[in-house]
């Protein structure tokens, strides 16, 4: 799907061989390091750890928290441009990054999106589809919440939270028992976070939207995926959903892209619930675990996208050539037992993606299996296939 805006100044093309620069170091920013390398770019990397997953394949590291502002801006200096891989960025050293040079996304966006208090009161308030849900920021205010949502709530925490952490599921026995309130509250350090009422669902997906500064839009179709813990299992291209539920979940993506004016890439996870309801979950402003499967079975990687945006390119055709599926796999692989890799790469149609990660801890995202096959099905069942056979 591609839209196209026109402005009236064209922002300058980056040609290969120029300094991209990306705000994270981790496996998103190692396999977006990797498109633009395959592209002639050279690439510059901050991250807290100095042997990230990106620095492996990057020409240089700059090591950094994420709201250390005197390394951002040694990141952006020389930069023809600065992207990102993830969005937990301090507002000030993102600032400081866009005095200096082009910061695609940009700032507002990220202010927006990395705050859940605000990225949910956000797109209520621009008009797009989302659960009921409720503000908290005190204890009290949990209380009451639980109660208009009518028992079973998922707590998140505003800022910080990601692969399940920061969550806490309220049951409906919380009505009953009030401590269990108390106790989820605790859990998330007692910060401001969302409370969503727990929705009936049929299915998760998510949409991947990407936007140049140029203006154009194109999004890619429609992702299906499965969570277990709160983190992505298993993600699977094409999704399988009705063509009418398809160009819904792809207006709503560009839609809410252009809104926020973003300048890169926008992964937008939806639910589907029973009742034939399509709601806006939670906004990634960067590639997406759930797109993993676009460098098997799109034109276009979400990583190739990326580059482009950054670059002020054409955006890449995004039309899907092969279903194809990814499957996680996280430290326990590793913690259980001696990963079989050749056992699982006999699997037809099967690849596997390291990601350097230093040590392997539980609930950690090491790689993923990648598998493409002539329907979605058989992609899926090929990939987990190939993770049975780890072992």
């Amino acid at each position: 799907m591609s839209v196209d805006s026109n402005l009236s100044k064209e922002p300058r093309v980056i040609e290969p061989g120029g300094l991209i620069a990306i705000l994270g170091g981790g496996q998103l920013g190692r396999m977006t390091a990797m498109a633009a390398r395959t592209m002639g770019y050279r690439v510059r990397v901050m991250d807290p750890e100095a042997k990230c997953p990106a620095s492996f394949v990057a020409d240089q590291t700059i090591v950094g928290k994420w709201d250390d502002v005197e390394a951002a801006k040694k990141l952006a200096r020389g930069a023809d441009a600065v992207t990102l891989e993830i969005e937990q960025i301090g507002v000030d050293a993102l600032s400081e990054v866009a005095r200096m040079a082009p910061l695609r996304p940009g700032v507002e966006p990220i202010r927006i999106i990395q705050d859940k208090t605000l990225q949910k009161t956000w797109l209520a308030e621009n008009g797009f589809p989302v659960g009921p849900f409720r503000i908290i920021r005190t204890e009290d205010e949990l209380h009451h919440a639980v109660k208009v949502l009518a028992g079973g709530v998922f707590l998140k925490i505003g800022r910080g939270g990601y692969d399940g952490r920061g969550q806490a599921r309220i049951g409906m026995e919380a009505l009953l028992n009030k401590q269990i309130i108390t106790d989820a509250w605790t859990s998330i350090g007692e910060k401001p976070s969302v409370a969503e009422q727990a929705l009936d669902l049929v299915s998760e997906i998510s949409v991947m939207a990407a936007r140049s500064p140029a203006g154009e839009i194109r999004t890619y179709p429609a992702a299906r995926n499965h969570h277990e813990n709160q983190i992505l299992a298993w993600s699977v291209l094409p999704s399988g959903v009705s063509p009418e539920i398809e160009s819904r979940a792809e207006k709503l993506a560009a839609s809410i892209i252009e809104k926020l004016g973003i300048e890169g890439l926008l992964c937008v996870e939806m639910f589907i619930t029973r009742q034939g309801r399509l709601l806006i979950n939670e906004l990634a402003p960067r590639p997406h675990n759930s797109y993993h499967q676009s460098e098997r079975g799109c034109v276009t990687s979400q990583f190739e996208q990326l580059v482009r945006t950054t670059c002020n390119l054409p955006l890449g055709d995004t039309s899907l050539i092969t279903s194809a599926a990814i499957v996680n796999l996280l430290g326990d692989v590793w913690l259980t037992n001696t990963p079989n890799f050749a056992k699982a790469l006999e699997v037809p149609g099967v690849r596997l993606h390291l990601y350097e990660k230093r040590a392997a801890k539980k609930g950690r995202k090491m790689g993923h299996l990648s598998a493409t096959g002539a329907t979605a099905d058989e992609a899926l069942e090929r990939v987990l296939a190939a993770k049975r056979l780890l072992g």
